[in-house]
């Protein structure tokens, strides 16, 4: 069985610690890991070097939109990277992902 592995920038890492813990509260993700990172991109015209805050977050595949959704609703970003990609773990943890988002 599949599932879905988010990648989510934040500003810092209270702004991480919430969102990752909403969706977790939620049931929309079983896990989250957050942690520091350095970033350079574009933006308005010019490089950017930027400290940054990422979570990992890990979910069903029927919950993609929904918790898409919840991301953009709280993240502080005019644009939010919000990345994701199908994953395979061992049965026993894709299966308590299942459980997880279902209620436990």
């Amino acid at each position: 069985m599949a599932f879905l592995v988010f990648y989510i920038t934040h500003p810092d890492e209270a702004t991480a610690r919430r969102v990752a813990a909403h969706l977790v509260q939620e049931r929309l993700a079983a896990c989250a890991n957050v942690f520091p990172i350095t970033s350079a991109f574009w933006w308005r015209g010019a490089v950017q070097h930027e400290g940054e805050w990422v979570s990992i977050v890990k979910t069903r595949l029927d919950l993609e939109e929904k918790l898409e959704a919840e991301i953009h609703k709280m993240h502080p970003y005019e644009v939010p990277c919000i990345m994701r990609w199908e994953a395979r773990a061992n049965a026993d943890y894709e299966a308590w992902i299942v459980a997880e988002t279902t209620g436990g």
